[in-house]
């Protein structure tokens, strides 16, 4: 891949931004943001109003660009790994989300008070609030994402729809504005044709989503869709379109500049799934030749181009059983499947968004951006599979992730953590990378298999059961392979290590924690000097 030239904030520069006793004065625009030649603004400091895998990998990327970093910490959180891995680590209140990471208002007080130049909002809670990004740039932050008014219109699915029928882009036949009631979807769904979706217009995850087989089935499941939209997005509306039998989950990721530079780095099939949300992803899709893959990527820039996008954004397809594409939605922000990507263009999409963000053109056209190999995706969860997936919690007592050839770990957790209720269950991201598709699978086997989590219940063996199956390893998969090849069927005895092998990880945990005691005990009489903080290893990580 051709690497261009950036333009970085010169040492002295940097020196001067940072110190109030220098003679250079440099220009701000803003509070505190150091205006660059074209325009252009540099980030000396970013807030990440996240937590968890994507703090942690933002943090990183912040370090390799001398870009320092601030995170947010609530009770639950105030020993974990993003907490310590930060420049700058800062309380923000009790661990329910409503009162830390969802809490606005403090953020922003956070941001201004330690002189933020920039806020990353990672994915999940307030990453596509439109109203929060507002918030932030009338605050005179910068806001690492799309316009305000773009995550709005995208974020209301009838908008959208609008928005990309007018741009001529493929969608799903349906309602054009949500329904009024029961009634009147059920008169759509006989002009549509069974079954239908019901869908909320404000949200997406699989929140207010109902499949109706019949006209039986419509009022009692629009009374729920509408019930769990409005729980879950304060917002109850609710539309109509029609269901695709058998349809794959295909993504592309969208880049465009404050330059309407627009970019695809190709696609990732993400039909793997579990109550609508995804578990395993991969790029690229098996489904997918050369052409379909140039006219599906221009469609999903011309869709990114049509709203007045900018930064990462993923325009979101379903794919029939003929190939036939329509678009689905737009996620607003980076998505938790990112690394995927990474791998297969060698790109940093945490540093394009930033360098996006400070106004800086994109590093690379259409043309230069290559994919190589193939990647795989595994969400490790701390969810019970033999128990309809349900969140587990407890402290990790041990823990060994993978590593060796063509293996990334991204994750949030540390041994001695405590998994909570507070938060979304995912653990850690693990990612297997190779030069052909079956060679990714044999290679995230292996990982899965090296991976040692004991304290919590985790869907590793459930990530083994779904790259071992036939029709996984055949490419033969679309958004109801869960549902059709698990759930109903006894695999009770294809999951999870052996009771022998359970015994031996527990056995493994319980000595570990008296030798890590032992030691310390030790380190504590040989030198009472020595810091808490280092005899911990966390001096080293």
């Amino acid at each position: 891949m051709m690497k261009k030239k950036r333009s970085p904030v010169s040492k002295t520069n940097r020196s001067a931004a940072i110190t109030s006793d220098h003679s250079f004065e440099p220009k701000f625009n803003g509070g505190n943001q150091l205006q660059l030649q074209g325009g252009m603004t540099a980030i000396k400091k970013i807030l990440i109003a996240n937590r968890g895998e994507i703090a942690v990998r933002v943090i990183r990327t912040c370090r390799e660009m001398n870009i320092k970093s601030v995170a947010i910490f609530s009770d639950a959180d105030r020993f974990s790994k993003h907490v310590r891995l930060a420049d700058e680590a800062v309380y923000v209140g009790e661990s329910p989300v409503h009162q830390s990471y969802l809490n606005q208002k403090k953020i922003l007080k956070i941001a201004k008070k330690h002189k933020a130049d920039a806020i990353h909002p990672g994915y999940g809670f307030l990453s596509e609030n439109a109203e929060f990004a507002q918030k932030v740039i009338d605050a005179g932050i910068i806001f690492i994402g799309p316009p305000a008014e773009a995550i709005r219109v995208m974020g209301d699915k009838t908008a959208a729809k609008k928005i990309m029928r007018t741009a001529g882009v493929p969608v799903i036949p349906g309602t054009k504005d949500a329904i009024a009631s029961a009634d009147a979807a059920l008169k759509r769904a006989e002009e549509t044709g069974w079954p239908v979706l019901l869908k909320a217009a404000a949200g997406g995850g699989g929140k207010g989503m109902r499949i109706v087989e019949n006209a039986d089935e419509m009022e009692s499941q629009f009374e729920r869709a509408a019930s769990e939209a409005g729980a879950a997005f304060g917002d109850s509306r609710i539309f109509l379109e029609k269901y695709l039998k058998k349809p794959r989950h295909i993504e592309f990721q969208v880049f465009v500049d404050h330059h309407k530079n627009a970019v695809h780095l190709f696609e990732r099939e993400c039909s793997i799934q579990r109550r609508h949300q995804k578990v395993v992803e991969e790029a690229p899709s098996s489904i997918l030749d050369a052409e379909l893959r140039e006219e599906m990527g221009k469609v999903a820039t011309q869709a990114a181009l049509a709203c007045n996008y900018t930064n990462a954004g993923t325009v979101e397809f379903l794919v029939d059983e003929k190939k036939n594409f329509y678009f689905l939605e737009m996620n607003t922000r980076l998505q938790v499947e990112h690394p995927v990507t990474e791998m297969i263009t060698g790109l940093d999409l945490v540093r394009l968004q930033i360098e996006v963000a400070e106004g800086k053109a994109l590093p690379v056209k259409q043309e230069e951006i290559q994919a190589t190999g193939h990647a795989i995706e595994c969400r490790i969860y701390a969810e019970d599979p033999k128990n309809n997936f349900l969140p587990f919690t407890g402290k990790i007592t041990h823990l060994e992730p993978p590593d060796g050839p063509g293996v990334r770990e991204d994750s949030g957790i540390a041994n001695g953590d405590e998994v909570t209720m507070f938060y979304d269950p995912m653990l850690s991201k693990l990612v297997a990378f190779a030069e052909n598709r079956e060679l990714a699978i044999t290679r995230m086997l292996r990982a899965l298999r090296e991976y040692r989590i004991a304290g919590v219940v985790t869907t590793i063996p459930f990530c083994e059961w779904v790259l071992q199956h036939d029709r996984f390893k055949a490419g033969n998969i679309d958004t109801g392979f869960i549902e059709q090849e698990f759930f109903s069927k006894d695999i009770s005895e294809t999951l999870g290590f052996s009771e022998l092998d359970q015994k031996k990880i527990a056995i493994a945990a319980t000595l570990y924690d008296l030798n890590t005691s032992t030691n310390s005990t030790i380190k504590k009489a040989t030198n009472s000097s020595a810091s808490g903080w280092k005899e911990r290893g966390w001096k080293n990580r």
